[in-house]
């Protein structure tokens, strides 16, 4: 049987006309935003909490689904990578004494999902003073700058009055996973992040440009490229040891042909060049590595 909650968010979905008020727990994650986050922390393939309109990463929990009767880090063993979470915030609801919503239920069971293995990555308020507020995590980043959510694609405004205020609220990024071994907090300009998003969102972009096949008369490009192995020595000799050892951490690299490593082992070294994280460029290479390899 379809839980309450399911039944109201669907009749909510296909109303002819809405309020801001009705929104609740379904205002969408910006895409700079997201795509920050993934090059901070990703790559993220598993979104706990969307539907069809407004998923972020290629798999997805819907409420019908229930994200919290759900084995994340069983799922996350399947797809690699990590979890996104933009969490409902509505007060606890459950369905035949299963929670379904609730800020609580959601990070205690993120909790016991951290132990079973993972990254969980969460979008949230920064309320430091809600008994909810994650003090386990891993690693919380304070996103310094008020953010704002958009609108869901359903949404059909009822009047006039139905804008978005600039009323945004401090947000944090938070993170469950046993094997970080960075620093607890930090704090990065909303700006900053929407940067780190634009930039991720453009490679993403670059790489499936670059998937798609060309046509031409002669197209030399297309003939595939294997590099010998003093070639290959040699193009690994240019290369400090930090960006070795970031190269060493993508065994995906492995799938891919000489040309299209070489090219990946590029970006390495200039992201590296750039001062980005290591955990920045391996989520952006691990993004670019599935691009050119679809």
């Amino acid at each position: 049987m379809t839980s309450a909650y399911c039944e109201s968010l669907a009749a909510l979905r296909t109303g002819q006309s809405h309020l801001l008020k009705e929104v609740g727990d379904q205002w969408r994650t910006p895409d700079l935003l997201f795509w920050g986050i993934n090059a901070m922390f990703g790559p993220l393939v598993l979104d706990l909490f969307a539907d069809e309109s407004n998923a972020k990463c290629p798999t997805w929990y819907t409420a019908e689904d229930n994200a919290l009767t759900q084995d994340w880090s069983a799922r996350l063993s399947e797809l690699g990578g990590s979890a996104f979470g933009n969490p409902p915030y509505s007060r606890s609801q459950y369905h035949d004494k299963q929670a379904i919503t609730g800020m609580t239920h959601i990070l205690n069971h993120a909790m016991a999902m951290r132990e079973k293995g993972g990254r969980f990555v969460f979008l949230i308020k920064a309320a430091t003073s809600e008994a909810w507020w994650p003090e386990d995590a891993d690693h919380v980043a304070f996103i310094r700058g008020r953010v704002g959510f958009d609108l869901p694609s359903w949404f059909v405004p009822a009047d006039d009055k139905q804008k978005p205020s600039g009323a945004f609220f401090a947000g944090a990024i938070v993170v469950f996973d046993k094997s970080w071994r960075g620093e607890r907090y930090s704090y990065i300009q909303r700006t900053d992040l929407e940067a780190k998003g634009r930039a991720a969102m453009s490679l993403a972009q670059f790489a499936v440009g670059r998937s798609q096949p060309v046509v031409k008369e002669t197209a030399p490009e297309s003939v595939p490229v294997t590099l010998t192995t003093e070639q290959l020595r040699e193009e690994e000799r240019i290369y400090p040891l930090e960006v070795n050892l970031l190269i060493g951490d993508l065994p995906e690299l492995d799938k891919l042909q000489s040309a299209k490593q070489q090219q990946v082992k590029g970006h390495v070294y200039s992201r590296w060049l750039e001062r980005a994280s290591r955990e920045e460029i391996i989520g952006e290479v691990r993004a670019l590595i599935v691009g050119i390899a679809a």
